[in-house]
């Protein structure tokens, strides 16, 4: 995944808005990217951008050899639901159905057959092979995110878009969804991207990349806590 020389303004004439400005960066397969910065940094549009979910007004972006920026909305769609998965601070399960089927929901909203093996595989992968059958309401929250997780998992993705995965979870929980998705980069060779505010998330990333006004404002590689909260006070977060 890379963004290249990406720019998105919002709005037009003295009203406009510029959220990003020229970003280039890099994220290669298998790592795990934390993105932070003060509020209005930039960080979600970035994440937005990256997953294609807002165009950029100008630049690039690249999911492999794939460029995202000239596609119809329709081609985004379906390289979305093919190729980068989603997990949100708000769950976004759907209560009605089970843990099996909202995990596989991807799947049959593209058509396509759901293979019980990789199910059960990705099921297990994130400690839920026992829940298949409960509903989303009877779980705890981090069980509820691990079933977002796993949802993002099965189509076997390109690309893992986490945005504040932890924000609604207590510490325990938060600990075990970052625990998650720190395996599947390990063990899965996934790629995470992760908006995050918390230092304390931050630390179970590779890389973590900050912005400031729209700007890339350098970054951290193999981060502590400390030096992650350190930078964030330099930047004006604090």
């Amino acid at each position: 995944m890379r963004l290249d020389a990406v720019s998105k303004v919002y709005g037009s004439g003295k009203h406009a808005v510029r959220a990003l400005d020229g970003v280039t960066a890099g994220f290669a397969r298998g790592t795990f990217t934390a993105v932070m910065g003060p509020s209005g940094s930039g960080k979600s549009t970035l994440l937005n951008c990256a997953a294609g979910l807002d165009r950029p007004t100008s630049g690039r972006v690249l999911l492999g050899d794939t460029e995202l920026s000239g596609r119809s909305e329709t081609e985004l769609t379906q390289l979305r639901r093919d190729r980068i998965g989603f997990v949100f601070q708000a769950y976004n399960l759907l209560g009605a159905l089970s843990v099996a089927d909202n995990v596989t929901l991807p799947l049959r909203l593209a058509g396509k057959p759901v293979d019980r093996g990789r199910l059960a595989g990705v099921l297990a992968a994130v400690g839920l092979a026992e829940h298949h059958d409960r509903r989303p309401g009877s779980l705890s929250g981090g069980q509820q995110q691990r079933v977002a997780v796993a949802r993002a998992l099965i189509t076997g993705p390109d690309l893992v878009c986490a945005d504040e995965p932890t924000g609604a979870l207590d510490s325990r929980s938060g600990r075990q969804v970052l625990d998650l998705l720190r395996r599947i980069v390990d063990e899965l060779g996934q790629t995470v991207l992760m908006v995050t505010h918390d230092p304390v998330a931050a630390a179970w990333a590779d890389t973590v990349v900050f912005l400031a006004d729209g700007r890339l404002a350098g970054e951290l590689h193999r981060p502590s806590a400390e030096r992650i909260a350190q930078r964030l006070t330099h930047l004006g977060d604090a």
